[in-house]
């Protein structure tokens, strides 16, 4: 279990990179949280952890962003919030990135429950207050 509580946004790249560390062989992230409970602004962090110079934003009418790292491997960034049944979710290739090896951020997973994979790590983004999160993550 990953757990720490962010106070400002000057904390984010040192908390990107514990988290990534935490979990060095996962590629799998399911990103939980409400509406502006930070977790575009934390996938943004993690990129930028790795190399990413992308313009990083949340995929929400695209559905998935891809992003280039200093890794082998790329990052897919997805945003389910405005999906409207999962066939959109399969329309896309949604199994195909989630078996490529390449990292996946997800956003609103709860909308494609069904399809997420046995195996991934479940992330929680709380708001505290207006300046501060609880970030809580596990492998499920």
């Amino acid at each position: 279990m990953f757990s720490v509580q962010i106070s400002s946004l000057e904390e984010l790249p040192h908390v990107a990179k514990e988290f990534l560390k935490a979990f060095g062989e996962e590629r799998l992230f399911a990103f939980y949280g409400s509406m502006g409970a930070g977790k575009t602004t934390f996938i943004k962090a993690l990129c930028r952890s790795m190399g990413s110079t992308d313009n990083i934003t949340s995929p929400t009418f695209a559905l998935v962003n891809e992003y280039d790292t200093s890794l082998p491997e790329k990052i897919y960034h997805f945003d389910f919030y405005r999906l409207k049944d999962m066939t959109e979710a399969m329309d896309i290739g949604f199994d195909d990135y989630v078996e490529s090896g390449n990292y996946c951020f997800m956003e609103w997973p709860e909308k494609i429950e069904r399809l997420l994979p046995d195996h991934l790590v479940e992330v929680h983004i709380e708001e505290i207050s207006p300046t501060v999160r609880r970030l809580k993550a596990e492998i499920i």
